[in-house]
């Protein structure tokens, strides 16, 4: 059976990614830890290799989505039955991977989203950003027929099932809200779990306050647009 692979995209994270690859072995040193690097202007790719992780390079910035499906579709051609995404600029805490991956171990979940707002500890964000996952939680959760408290967290666990549907399609942009929808409307079971989020080890998020509304309206738009589109078809049925 393949390894299980960790997937981490990261954009110009040279002062985390190291400290991520390290809580990755620390929880378990069979992962394959594959970082995806997003077109990095820095030293990123050359820190991730010095850490032992199998280092995609991508020649420009395609942004998160397309960076994230590059890592799903390398662990589908790799043969991998289980991933984990863990993004690089250290808010996911390695640690908390077992909570995540147990109901897809379990084989209660094809996928599995660590949620920062299940419990009631750790980092959380600003207001602003805050206001906009409510809107956008309370609107997925209408869609797909089940609460759904953080459909913008980036800290999953997956089966070969979802590893398919992903490596096949995969929304860019802001990618994780459509993501949830998508997964729902091919009949992919999802679950949350409680996990507890830090702030950024280093490098900028690609959102901040001011462009929160914009974000938002934006995804909003997108949803609304997924809803007419056909589903996507996952990798093993073409």
């Amino acid at each position: 059976m393949a390894r299980p692979v960790a997937v981490v995209p990261a954009l110009n994270e040279e002062a985390s990614i190291g400290g991520v690859i390290e809580g990755i072995r620390a929880f378990d040193p069979t992962f394959d830890v594959v970082v995806v690097a997003d077109g990095s202007t820095d030293r990123t790719p050359e820190v991730a290799a010095e850490h032992g992780a199998h280092v995609l390079r991508l020649p420009f910035n395609v942004g998160i989505g397309g960076a994230v499906q590059t890592g799903f579709r390398y662990a589908w051609e790799h043969g991998c039955e289980v991933v984990v995404r863990v993004d690089g600029d250290g808010q996911h805490d390695p640690a908390e991977l077992g909570a995540v991956l147990a109901p897809v171990l379990a084989g209660q979940a094809d996928v599995a989203v660590g949620s920062r707002f299940v419990g009631t500890d750790g980092y959380r964000s600003s207001r602003a950003r805050r206001v906009g996952i409510r809107v956008l939680a309370w609107t997925v959760s209408a869609i797909v027929g089940q609460r759904v408290t953080d459909p913008t967290s980036g800290f999953q666990a997956l089966n070969r099932r979802a590893i398919a549907l992903f490596a096949a399609d995969y929304p860019h942009d802001y990618p994780e809200v459509e993501a949830t929808v998508m997964a729902h409307r091919c009949g992919l079971r999802l679950v949350e779990v409680p996990v507890t989020m830090r702030e950024r080890g280093g490098g900028r998020s690609s959102i901040n306050s001011l462009h929160s509304i914009y974000y938002m309206v934006k995804v909003l738009l997108a949803l609304f647009v997924d809803l007419f589109r056909r589903p996507a078809t996952p990798l093993e049925e073409t």
